[in-house]
């Protein structure tokens, strides 16, 4: 029997509540993980700059809208998006002054018109890994079409500021803990947990390595798109470092001599540097029917607190929590991108989740590449999903420790 127009109306408004239910419904084991459905959020863009040491490379004077202009711009170029088909943008970054104003400047300046939205995220470390989980969660709740989710960071022009607490605050052990400097925390991991200098700087040699041997076979070229900032095209890392030893990182003076074991150097702490990445995220059916190519399936995302005088040691927690969510096990993971904030927390975190090392940031990590805050959560997945396409595996967790006392980790699936 036909149904009557009314019918029919009622009949779509009550399947729409119940698509979007399924949507935002997080999958569960592999099978489900794998499928293709037309609901499932997708990554169809994932691309980062190149980064730059802080205060030395390249983008030492260049602020953060300018790399956003030059960043959005050169993503509507090569995608060819009509930028009218934005729903929204969210972009994470953590120190410059007034991020959303310089965000929003950024984008109407590359020519995305005024109509799209955008917002910002701090959740420190985390931050562009917090912009791609909001523009998900947004695509899963039917109230995005399609969105961008930006990292980027200027170290160089906006280094971390000195957190202010009250005194009435700070008198809490844990209160004034979580704003210490990072490599206070980095020493306290050190001493806690017994993490010699030697094992930091074997643990270093390896993302120094791996990273310096990715930048010689031209591996990082396939995850940057080249921007043109000044006049001057900008798409090779200057922040690696060939040619590192044990004798060379056995060599270095500690940076924070007062602190703890005095064991952590500029040789085994992640780099200091500027840059940004940007993914593009919809759901499968409207990639499909828009032409877009389909480079990952977003599947979930967990974010833990820890105490914060070892803030470090969180993706132990994270990566589990990550992964009993989705109804995994480690094992069933191909590649781990873990940022090395520090030799002493990356070590401890790898010897506790006891993931062979063969598996944890097989083209370097934060140590070699660099940290800008507010992109590497982006970074992570660009490089882990151009890094599973080139083996033609299936699986990425990504996951770090994040500055106060936290940690966040990810899923991603590549389908390139």
């Amino acid at each position: 029997m036909l149904l009557s127009s009314t019918s029919r109306v009622m009949s779509r408004a009550l399947w729409r509540p119940m698509t979007r239910t399924a949507a935002t419904r997080s999958p569960r084991g592999m099978a489900d993980i794998l499928a293709k459905n037309p609901d499932d959020v997708v990554i169809t863009f994932a691309k980062r700059t190149a980064v730059g040491k802080a205060r030395k490379g390249q983008f030492k004077d260049v602020p953060v809208d300018e790399m956003l202009q030059a960043l959005f711009a050169a993503t509507l170029q090569k995608t060819g998006l009509d930028p009218t088909k934005i729903d929204d943008i969210c972009v994470g970054t953590c120190h410059p002054p007034s991020p959303l104003y310089v965000s929003r400047a950024a984008a109407l300046a590359a020519g995305i018109p005024n109509s799209v939205p955008i917002s910002t995220v701090n959740r420190l470390c985390s931050s562009g890994l917090m912009a791609i989980r909001n523009i998900a969660h947004a695509v899963q709740s039917g109230e995005t079409g399609i969105g961008m989710a930006v990292g980027v960071e200027s170290m160089s022009l906006n280094p971390r500021p000195t957190p202010a607490i009250s005194d009435a605050v700070s008198q809490h052990a844990e209160a004034h803990d979580c704003v210490q400097p990072m490599g206070w925390t980095s020493e306290m991991v050190a001493q806690t947990y017994n993490v010699s200098r030697r094992v930091q700087d074997e643990y270093a040699l390896i993302s120094h390595t791996r990273a310096g041997d990715a930048l010689t076979r031209g591996v990082f070229q396939h995850e940057i798109l080249p921007v043109e900032i000044r006049g001057a095209t900008i798409s090779v890392d200057d922040t690696i470092r060939p040619g590192v030893t044990m004798d060379s990182l056995a060599a270095l003076k500690p940076v924070f001599p007062d602190w703890g074991t005095a064991s952590t150097t500029a040789g085994n702490a992640s780099g200091v540097g500027d840059g940004a990445g940007l993914c593009i995220l919809t759901t499968r059916a409207r990639a499909e029917r828009e032409g877009m190519d389909i480079v990952g399936k977003w599947v979930g995302c967990a974010v833990v607190g820890v105490e914060p005088k070892v803030m470090g040691i969180a993706p132990v927690a994270a990566v589990p929590k990550m992964l009993a969510q989705v109804g995994l096990t480690k094992e069933d993971i191909d590649i781990y991108e873990i940022n090395e904030a520090f030799a002493s927390q990356f070590a401890y975190c790898v010897q506790q989740l006891q993931i062979p090392i063969e598996k944890i940031n097989p083209n370097g990590g934060a140590i070699a590449i660099t940290h800008p805050l507010g992109m590497t959560g982006v970074r992570q997945i660009v490089t882990g999903l151009a890094e599973l396409k080139r083996r033609d595996e299936k699986i990425l967790l990504t996951s770090m420790c994040v500055g106060s006392g936290m940690g966040a980790a990810s899923i991603i699936v590549n389908e390139a």
